[in-house]
């Protein structure tokens, strides 16, 4: 996911690796927070795929800055990125699907109905196994299992109410 935000903060202008990090709290620190280590690695992995171009540049301070920008190979790869299939793991959902859903501004009308429909598919999926789990498990589950289940079906469910929401408006724009 780390490479999609850099991407997507990429698609305004362009950035040093601080302002990188900057960008990606501002867009996505509600509900992630990549470490600053992490950035460098994806940068290099970025530009070695012709996704990121640098140039360095002397500030006026006389101190080197690196300023990263977006190519039209990373324009392809965000698109790619966004629209790449969600992992099954249900602990990784909502934060890689609220990275997608937000990054989804940058796709065409079709296929921001495509994300949305792949979310909202593996959400109802997620949605079911718990629900199932307390159905079918509910006497060999503690106290502390049970809340945890009702509280995951309730997000699902106002995820999935959030979609449709968003499948809605989507439908609306000409």
């Amino acid at each position: 996911m780390i490479e999609l935000m850099i991407l997507f903060v990429l698609t305004r202008r362009e950035l040093t690796m601080y302002s990188i990090q900057k960008y990606i709290d501002e867009n996505f620190g509600g509900y992630t927070k990549p470490s600053f280590g992490a950035i460098k690695p994806a940068l290099t992995r970025l530009e070695r795929s012709n996704c990121i171009t640098s140039r360095k540049m002397m500030s006026d301070g006389g101190k080197l800055s690196v300023f990263y920008s977006i190519t039209k190979n990373g324009l392809d790869e965000l698109k790619r990125l966004i629209l790449e299939n969600l992992s099954d793991n249900p602990l990784q959902f909502f934060s890689n699907a609220r990275v997608k859903i937000s990054c989804a501004s940058f796709l065409s009308k079709d296929e921001c109905t495509d994300l949305f429909f792949h979310i909202k598919s593996l959400a109802l999926q997620h949605k079911s196994k718990a629900e199932n789990i307390i159905n079918n498990e509910y006497n060999q589950l503690s106290f502390y299992q049970r809340i945890i289940l009702d509280n995951t079906i309730c997000e699902y469910s106002n995820f999935i109410t959030i979609i449709e929401g968003l499948e809605k408006e989507n439908a609306g724009h000409s």
